[in-house]
């Protein structure tokens, strides 16, 4: 029976019922992120197992002096996806900008966050933008004429299939205009048990933050689905070089969502998340297709990690 529901995002509802409905089922990742979900990938960062976040923010604050001699100046920081903004503080004491501009989906998260940086660095005028940054993004009229600082931490690109990312870093360019910057956080590939043991902690977060997305849609889709009979999985696809986060079926089990009945045989998965590895030439090679010059990149000593700036490059219609 259908329920009396909060508010959808009918994105979100259509994504759901079409991506249940694939031969293969699969729900984009950006809608782990409602509160809950922000706040349990909050928890995983700073899990021991969890060396993405720890790294990449050893590294920002061992080479900010370096990276920001290359940093357009009195800039507006654009950050896609800016969660929690654990590392755009180092970002901001160095590059001092002119604005700082978040982009996040999760909008009570986003509002706290930007009112945490706002109260640390009182001399930067913080324009909050609650969207879905793989959409068309309106950017404040308040940073218009500043230059722009495109800043996508996390290794998220990774979150995105080859052909996605690169259209994804070309709406960056579109969003920042040519002649922008941007510093971009990629994973490295290393040994799979190292890489399956950050996406399936001892601990149980993840698998909670994975389940979690079910809980939504029984929420805000009045779905029916027993979580208790899935269970979370991390796999290693070398193929294609990534991480696979799946929810699996442990027995037989149907649901309706929106009067429309799903069945999962037992061992049945829904894939809910990928997240690409990729090696200095990759990841190089995907900025160049995805009309970004690199100008600089720099690594942690034990290569785990990679920042990357690049430059948007002008339109070009030959080789």
């Amino acid at each position: 029976m259908l329920k009396t529901l909060e508010k959808v995002d009918p994105a979100f509802r259509a994504d759901v019922l079409n991506g249940l409905s694939e031969p293969i089922p699969a729900i984009p990742a950006r809608w782990f992120y409602d509160r809950r979900g922000s706040e349990l990938f909050d928890d995983i960062t700073r899990l021991p197992s969890y060396y993405p976040t720890r790294t990449e923010t050893a590294l920002l604050e061992a080479k900010i002096d370096e990276i920001a001699r290359l940093l357009p100046k009195e800039s507006a920081v654009v950050e896609f996806g800016s969660g929690s903004s654990t590392k755009t503080p180092i970002l901001l004491r160095a590059a001092k900008p002119k604005a700082y501009v978040p982009i996040d989906i999760s909008g009570d998260y986003l509002r706290e966050s930007a009112a945490r940086v706002d109260a640390e660095f009182p001399g930067i005028p913080v324009h909050p933008v609650e969207a879905d940054f793989t959409q068309e993004v309106e950017l404040p009229v308040a940073i218009g004429g500043l230059p722009r600082l495109g800043f996508f931490p996390g290794s998220t690109i990774g979150n995105f299939v080859p052909q996605s990312a690169t259209d994804l870093l070309r709406h960056f360019r579109t969003i920042l205009c040519t002649g922008a910057r941007l510093l971009i956080g990629m994973d490295r590939v290393k040994p799979i048990d190292r890489l399956i043991a950050a996406y399936d902690d001892p601990e149980g977060v993840t698998a909670e933050f994975n389940l979690n997305l079910l809980r939504r849609i029984n929420r805000e889709l009045g779905a029916d689905i027993p979580v208790d009979a899935f269970r979370h999985q991390a796999r290693w696809n070398d193929m294609l070089g990534r991480i696979e986060m799946h929810l699996v079926a442990m027995r037989d089990v149907s649901f309706e969502i929106e009067d429309r009945s799903f069945d999962f045989a037992k061992g049945k998965s829904i894939h809910t998340e990928n997240s690409h590895k990729y090696g200095p030439r990759g990841a190089r090679l995907l900025l160049l297709a995805g009309g970004w010059t690199p100008l600089a990149e720099w690594t942690d000593p034990d290569q785990d990690f990679a920042l990357i700036l690049a430059e948007a490059e002008r339109e070009r219609f030959a080789p």
